[in-house]
């Protein structure tokens, strides 16, 4: 997909909603640019939530694990 925009005052870029629909960047999404070899590369830094619901499934937990896991790192602040 190729779509051809402007650079705005203060050199604001508006990404088009068709490219930014394509790879999931939102209003209030962190992203990464970066340059590689004379190119501007923008990347959406993914949060836990999007990973849970999109991102690639390495393994299982159940609800007791988590709550498990979820008490023993409350306790820590707790004993602080």
């Amino acid at each position: 997909m190729e779509i051809i925009t402007r650079i705005g005052k203060r050199r604001t870029l508006v990404i088009p909603k068709e490219i930014a629909e394509k790879v999931g960047i939102d209003e209030g999404v962190s992203i990464k640019i970066r340059i590689e070899d004379n190119k501007i590369i923008i990347e959406p830094i993914r949060d836990a939530i999007w990973l849970s619901l999109h991102g690639k499934k390495i393994t299982k937990i159940t609800l007791k694990d988590l709550e498990e896991e979820s008490i023993k790192q409350q306790l820590k602040y707790h004993d602080k």
